[in-house]
């Protein structure tokens, strides 16, 4: 029986847990062949053990621009091709502005804007070619920015700026643009923060509500790369039913 993304090839960065774990197990139930990126490849090896079809596991750190390169490369050299690109890699460390670790800011505009830009970078190119997709995994926090959450909204309102004109640059040569902004999911995102106020009050956060889960966002991302070619999903804001912002 043929599958949604039969002969498509992806790539997930940050596979290792949470949504980008659920996104390639979902891709690769829908037919695609994945490839998962992280640091930690102990865990993407038993991710790839789980896979409906074929998954490749490679070490890929998206600080790290030669990393990328050799990640994108790889992918093509394998499969000889690619087609989607799911930038979900990132880091959230809250804190009030006053008195910041700064290196936690690096940290985060490392991973999150630049390791998703690296990433662009590198596989456009192949998803010229392929007419792919994008899928930038963003927040809430890229449209609503919030005391204690500043930098890493900066972040993920860097991701929005940048993907719209991405989108504007490519749109015509069949490539779509989606930005996914999920609300408050349960993945160990904020067992980053190292300020212990912080890392209390997202507890409570979520105690406070029923979660998302990340099933639920690799299900907008399978969503928006299976539509018709003519179709651009560009943006999914998902909240949990009970957030209020």
């Amino acid at each position: 029986m043929s599958t949604p993304l039969h002969h498509k090839v992806a790539l997930v960065t940050g596979a290792s847990s949470g949504i980008g774990q659920a996104t390639a197990l979902a891709l690769s139930e829908a037919g695609a062949k994945v490839v998962v990126g992280a640091r930690r490849t102990d865990r993407l090896a038993a991710l790839a053990q789980e896979a409906s079809g074929e998954m490749v596991a490679l070490r890929m750190d998206v600080t790290d621009p030669r990393s990328v390169q050799d990640a994108v490369a790889a992918t093509v050299q394998r499969f000889g091709a690619l087609d989607i690109v799911v930038n979900n890699a990132g880091v959230m460390l809250s804190g009030p502005i006053l008195g910041a670790d700064i290196t936690e800011w690096t940290r985060m505009i490392e991973t999150n804007l630049l390791g998703s830009m690296y990433t662009v970078h590198a596989a456009l190119p192949h998803l010229l070619a392929s007419k792919g997709s994008v899928v930038q995994i963003s927040s809430t926090s890229g449209r609503i920015s919030s005391a204690a959450s500043g930098a890493y909204a900066a972040t993920k309102f860097g991701i929005a700026a940048f993907s719209e004109a991405l989108r504007q640059e490519v749109t015509e040569q069949g490539v779509r643009v989606v930005v996914i902004e999920p609300g408050f999911v349960s993945t160990e995102l904020t067992s980053h923060i190292t300020d212990p106020t912080m890392q209390a009050a997202a507890q409570s956060m979520a105690e406070s509500m029923r979660t998302l889960d990340p099933d639920d966002i690799a299900a907008s991302v399978l969503y928006a790369v299976t539509q018709p070619d003519h179709v651009a999903v560009n943006e999914i804001l998902i909240r949990p039913t009970d957030q209020t912002r």
